[in-house]
């Protein structure tokens, strides 16, 4: 898997994990402590985020980082990367 492709199938595993919570992106990242438009780039796989924001995010939707990682690599191996 290549980099540009793991930050958008993170950022999907991200988008529909929030989604399944039933949380609004701008609601989701004031709770998670970050700035809407940085969550949504992070999303759309167009921001590289840092390893203290995935932490962040994951404790965000009640998941082990590990998770968003391995959801990620499903959706790469489904063809949605």
């Amino acid at each position: 898997m290549t980099h540009p492709t793991l930050r958008k199938t993170l950022g999907q595993a991200i988008r529909l994990r929030r989604e399944a919570l039933g949380q609004s992106q701008e609601g989701f990242a004031r709770t998670v402590g970050l700035h809407r438009t940085y969550l949504g780039a992070i999303e759309r796989g167009e921001r590289n985020p840092a390893l203290d924001n995935l932490v962040r995010i994951a404790a965000g939707l009640k998941v082990p980082l590990s998770t968003l990682f391995e959801e990620a690599e499903r959706l790469d191996e489904l063809g949605n990367g």
